[in-house]
């Protein structure tokens, strides 16, 4: 099992549709590199804070804690297979959907009944990170279900550069999420031309 780098700049530009789906940017937030490592932008609390803002989903320096992190860590898997799906022509996984449909209907939209042993009934909103993270949550879920079932889904493809595992919109033929992937491909398609035996 490779190294998991935890890094904010994994030196690769967005790739096509990030800005226009930020879930799609959730999904390549775990980055595959060359030499079995990993780039996650939401290894730490910090980083999954970062992150949030800059794609407008929280304020700077929120209280953030693992445990929300690791559900947005967990919603990015499930955008992955639910992508991973859509790409291969299979049947979604019942799980993923349920991850997704799950998210969609976090926010609440009232301030909830809480009880005190002490003074009794009152009402009151979630901790205020758990509620930032919980819109967020529901932001990107609504995020993919949108690029799932928008027009555009039929250019959503894989990044054709091993190891790369990013996802992106295709735009013609470019089946690569960056130019140093596509300047990868290209040479590994090189090499293999290059020490193949010539058949006559």
């Amino acid at each position: 099992m490779g190294e998991t780098l935890m890094t904010d700049d994994p030196a690769l530009p967005p790739a096509p549709g990030e800005e226009q789906y930020p879930a799609l940017a959730l999904a390549n937030s775990a980055i595959a590199l060359p030499g079995g490592h990993t780039a996650d932008l939401l290894g730490t609390p910090a980083q999954t804070n970062h992150w949030l803002t800059e794609h407008g989903l929280a304020p700077v320096d929120i209280d953030m804690r693992e445990m929300c992190a690791a559900q947005l860590r967990s919603l990015r898997e499930q955008i992955r297979a639910l992508l991973a799906s859509r790409t291969a022509g299979l049947p979604a996984l019942p799980a993923a959907l349920s991850a997704i449909n799950e998210a969609l209907t976090r926010v609440p939209t009232a301030r909830l009944l809480q009880w005190d042993d002490k003074t009794g009934p009152y009402r009151a909103t979630p901790h205020p990170t758990t509620e930032i993270v919980d819109h967020a949550l529901a932001t990107l879920a609504a995020n993919a279900a949108d690029l799932l079932t928008d027009p555009d889904a039929e250019r959503l493809t894989a990044c054709d550069s091993t190891p790369c595992n990013r996802y992106l919109l295709r735009h013609g033929r470019r089946h690569w999420c960056s130019t140093r992937c596509g300047d990868r491909a290209r040479a590994a398609r090189a090499y293999t031309r290059r020490t193949q035996p010539r058949t006559n």
